[in-house]
């Protein structure tokens, strides 16, 4: 039967050879420059592939995906609802969120660095820093006093007099590390709510000497039903966009 299948991929096959001359193909290669400009082009297609690759933890460790991802997180086990909404829903709604807050500085990266190099009125490094500045402010803006402080001082550095003296290496754990305490924070106060609602179900259980019954299965309806009537969804967009002001 494998024979006979392989003989008829092959004879599917032996024509389209007939026609692959007038196809195009790729070939990759490394050999000898001519031209400087060639080993420009080459380091810049590198350089471009590895932004590429690293613009997920990028976005992860400079923007405010890392709050909202956690506290939409949180939200979906304070309910208990497990699997929904699931995680594709999860991490879809924290990016579109994330640039929705970010907007603003994507923006002002647009017009003070990627358009003036677009134009070739800048250069790519004149380009990288003035990028480099709103994301500094936003993160300036978001980041702890206590834990830019403490990363200045595991790093052992000289004690900075300004924003400018400060690191990049040092600003993004800092940030973070804040972002990290906020999404904490903001799901200790989202858990408290459900957490009563639990312990009410589970208290008139015990009285009703219905101990072997989950107090979960009684409390969900009741958990989601409290989050519908007071809006929980629109109350929790708001408060996490109006965390970033």
């Amino acid at each position: 039967m494998r024979l006979k299948f392989a003989f008829l991929l092959l004879c599917l096959l032996l024509p389209l050879g007939a026609y692959a001359e007038g196809l195009p193909t790729i070939t990759l290669g490394i050999g000898e420059a001519t031209d400087p400009g060639e080993v420009s082009t080459a380091l810049q297609i590198l350089v471009v592939l590895t932004i590429l690759s690293v613009a997920p933890a990028i976005l992860l460790m400079t923007t405010g995906f890392t709050r909202i991802v956690i506290v939409l997180s949180f939200v979906r086990q304070a309910m208990g609802t497990q699997s929904a909404p699931s995680n594709q829903i999860v991490i879809g709604l924290a990016l579109f969120l994330t640039f929705f807050v970010m907007a603003p500085v994507f923006n002002q990266i647009n017009e003070q660095a990627l358009q003036p190099y677009l134009d070739e009125e800048i250069s790519q490094m004149q380009a990288l820093e003035a990028a480099l500045q709103p994301m500094r402010q936003f993160m300036f803006s978001q980041v702890g006093e206590k834990d830019l402080q403490l990363l200045v001082d595991i790093s052992k550095s000289p004690q900075p007099e300004n924003q400018t003296d400060i690191s990049m290496l040092t600003l993004i754990p800092a940030f973070m590390l804040s972002e990290l305490k906020r999404a904490f924070q903001m799901g200790f106060l989202l858990f408290v709510p459900f957490l009563m609602v639990d312990m009410i179900v589970a208290s008139i259980l015990m009285s009703m000497g219905m101990m072997m019954l989950p107090p979960i299965i009684i409390s969900l309806p009741f958990k989601i039903l409290l989050f519908v009537l007071v809006d929980g969804w629109s109350l929790l967009i708001g408060s996490l966009v109006q965390s970033f002001g």
